[in-house]
């Protein structure tokens, strides 16, 4: 029968929920968000939002699906091909999901609505751009009300992008450490002190670290209530960032003082605009990867003969997804992205080194089956959140009919000590019907600098001894030494 309870990671805002009825995802919008909605519909909000593809369109079902006394209404929003994690993001990516967030926000003000939260969690990327998926996050605007989720902006894509842009080492490990949002006294302490010449970082980072010293409730560990966008008064915590129901858009505890006007948050908007859009996502150094095809591999003649030998390889197989491990900037992954078939075919284009995935964000154009993703397929997102099931891990989601793992297995063997068998069984998971896989064999250059000066790897290791162990869970279907090298690019099919 199928599932039609809420989805494990939809269940804070009383507005709805997103559930899941045989293979679609359907979201329920409750009776207590029915004027919302409406405001919504019918101001013209979600046509302007839909028809610059900003926000996912639904289509309206007049049928209770969960058959929930609470259902006003139920929507069929346009499936995501594949939901992707800030943890995985690279700090471009970050960027344009904080640029969206705003863009939107502004576009709601001049409907008469506006965003009840702003987490990262909101946004996909669909068709190479970043889309809004939270038909839900809308309310209705009360000038009397400053931006409740002005903290969580901060928090959540603010602060991770100022970070970046002063110590460049990635977003990821941010939004992984600090899920719900990195706090402003945080920020203010791994911020270098040069950062404090800039107005910004005095308004948004330490005047809000410092008011939130002054205003911390104890009674919710010391974490505070009030932000610069709502220092006039005392102002409601951003209750989406504190798992509490918002309050749609009502004002609650003190007497609030009217004047936080169209204008002023108009202001603040376009101020977080010219600051985000400021921030660097790179600083342009090279990492260990992010030039390998310029100056890394062995030579432009290998780089030659393995692509003519992988066109080959997939020329005729027929899949709708694929799985490129150790992508890089995307090289074969555009070659993958030009044989998938299907209105949902996707590329997931994964690399350890989050600067690859940020060049290849940034240079994606018309590459709209292209998902880059920063994973370590050794230490992979893991499934994270209430009860270990709001967030899915990567293995769980990353099935493809067909998986790429190129000039990758000696960097698990030799690099992170990972046993031959142990990769062989994770390639077998993550494909469901093909592999092309690169053999590169212990005489290689490349893996000699690996092993050097190292007593402890993991022998036999050999083609041979390779087969013999993909023979478990693999055919071969075809296989060829790349002219001029060792390596020895295969073609196998996963056994029924």
């Amino acid at each position: 029968m199928p599932d039609q309870s809420a989805h494990p990671a939809s269940y804070r805002d009383p507005a709805g929920y997103v559930f899941r009825s045989g293979s679609l995802y359907y979201r329920q919008v409750n009776a207590s968000y029915a004027e919302d909605y409406e405001q919504l519909m019918r101001s013209g909000l979600y046509a302007a939002l839909t028809q610059q593809g900003l926000l996912i369109p639904h289509t309206e079902i007049a049928e209770n699906l969960t058959g929930a006394p609470e259902w006003y209404k139920t929507l069929l929003p346009r499936q995501v091909p594949f939901i992707s994690y800030p943890s995985q993001w690279s700090p471009a990516q970050l960027k344009d999901a904080a640029l969206l967030t705003l863009k939107v926000l502004r576009i709601a003000m001049d409907h008469g609505m506006i965003l009840k939260d702003a987490t990262p969690l909101n946004i996909q990327f669909i068709d190479g751009e970043a889309v809004f998926i939270d038909t839900l996050s809308f309310e209705r605007y009360n000038t009397a009300v400053p931006w409740v989720a002005y903290r969580q902006f901060c928090e959540c894509m603010l602060f991770p992008l100022y970070l970046q842009h002063y110590l460049s080492t990635g977003t990821h490990w941010i939004m992984s450490a600090w899920p719900g949002g990195i706090p402003a006294a945080v920020t203010a302490r791994l911020l270098p002190l040069k950062s404090r010449l800039r107005l910004g970082v005095w308004l948004h980072v330490l005047l809000q670290s410092r008011i939130q010293r002054i205003h911390s409730s104890p009674g919710e560990g010391g974490r505070p209530e009030t932000t610069p966008a709502t220092a006039q008064a005392r102002k409601p915590e951003n209750a989406q960032a504190a798992g509490r129901p918002p309050q749609s858009g009502k004002p609650s505890g003190p007497a609030r003082q009217p004047g936080f006007s169209k204008e002023k948050l108009g202001r603040l908007i376009g101020n977080l605009e010219r600051i985000v859009g400021q921030l660097k996502t790179d600083d342009g150094r090279l990492s260990v990867w992010n030039n390998y095809y310029e100056s890394t591999i062995s030579s432009p003649s290998y780089l030659a003969s393995k692509e003519l030998l992988f066109r080959e390889f997939i020329a005729g197989l027929t899949f709708g997804s694929a799985l490129d491990l150790g992508a890089n900037d995307g090289y074969f992954s555009r070659i993958l992205a030009a044989g998938v078939t299907g209105k949902q075919g996707r590329v997931l284009a994964v690399d350890g080194d989050w600067q690859c995935i940020n060049r290849l964000y940034e240079t994606r154009t018309k590459l709209t089956s292209i998902l880059p993703l920063y994973i370590d397929i050794a230490n992979p997102t893991p499934a994270t959140g209430f009860q270990n099931r709001e967030q899915s891990s990567f293995l769980e989601q990353a099935s493809s009919d067909l998986v790429a793992a190129l000039a990758l297995l000696h960097h698990l063997v030799f690099g992170r000590n990972i046993p031959l068998p142990k990769i062989a069984a994770l390639l077998s998971e993550l494909t469901r019907t093909y592999l092309v896989i690169e053999f590169i064999p212990l005489e290689d250059g490349k893996v000699r600098e690996l092993i050097q000066d190292r007593e402890h790897i993991h022998l036999p290791y050999n083609a041979a001894v390779f087969e013999a162990e993909w023979a478990h869970y693999f055919t071969i279907g075809k296989q060829a030494t790349i002219a001029g090298t060792q390596r020895i690019l295969y073609l196998m099919k996963k056994k029924s």
